[in-house]
């Protein structure tokens, strides 16, 4: 823990320092929402959105109780183009059952990605942001935690901004990974995000997230209902938080978080 506050304390300070390396533009991050952003960094920049994640569930007579700290690393390699790391990072999980508790800790698996953004989005014509992200999850994690070989995915990405400062997402994809058995299976991933600007600063959102669309035998459907807060601290840094609830049995019953994204 004093590791992860270190790093937070140095990012917040080179984030205040080095805002002439930026233009006018504000950051724009992917959290803590679901739906991810149609922006890309910029070439020659860099930009790293971290976070504590916490998630209670019940199956049963189950309980369990999961904490990670959720990091997303972009690196622009043009002015479309930018380049993804991604981990839920440190993982602890706590489970009971009959009075015996289990606990595990390790690393999650690592996902490698790329950001296409395809065009900019038009208020007054009402056309869309786009852009493209293809990612692999690479099985790098540890113990229980780690996945099954690699399992790619693709998800488009449309963003739409309104007057009033109302703005709106919508991001459908396909994964492909494979279930306790080990058979390859294909899945999809639907969600939708209505956001609101409330301050020059703050601005909050409500989603429906369906983060894994499947059949029961791969695993079942994830689907939340997702809100939260991002408040601009300074022109390349926020802070977030967000709670979800799901609304399916294969979905944890609560979820939150906070976190800090910081553009160089």
């Amino acid at each position: 823990m004093k590791t992860r506050t270190a790093l937070l304390q140095g990012l917040l300070a080179l984030a205040l320092t080095g805002h002439t390396w930026a233009d006018d533009e504000t950051i724009a991050t992917d959290r803590p929402d679901f739906v991810e952003s149609s922006d890309v960094v910029g070439k020659g920049r860099w930009q790293i959105e971290t976070s504590l994640a916490w998630e209670r569930d019940r199956v049963g007579s189950v309980k369990a109780r999961l904490a990670s700290t959720p990091t997303l690393l972009r690196i622009g390699v043009g002015d479309t183009w930018e380049l993804r790391f991604e981990t839920d990072g440190r993982l602890r999980l706590r489970s009971e059952e009959a009075g015996v508790t289990t606990r595990e800790r390790g690393w999650s698996d690592l996902s490698a990605g790329i950001k296409w953004h395809q065009r900019d989005g038009d208020e007054d014509a009402g056309t869309p942001g786009l852009a493209w992200l293809l990612h692999v999850d690479m099985d790098s994690g540890s113990g229980a935690f780690r996945g099954q070989g690699l399992r790619p995915s693709l998800r488009l990405v449309a963003e739409w901004e309104f007057a009033g400062g109302w703005s709106a997402g919508l991001m459908p994809g396909l994964y492909r990974d494979r279930d306790e058995d080990g058979r390859h299976f294909v899945g999809a991933i639907l969600a939708g995000v209505v956001g609101k600007s409330l301050t020059d600063k703050l601005r909050g959102f409500v989603e429906l997230s369906g983060q894994q669309l499947t059949s029961r035998r791969h695993g079942g459907s994830v689907v939340t209902l997702d809100a939260g807060l991002a408040y601009l601290l300074e022109r390349n840094l926020q802070v977030d938080m967000a709670v979800a609830h799901g609304i399916n049995k294969n979905a944890p019953d609560l979820a939150w978080t906070v976190g800090l994204s910081a553009r160089f």
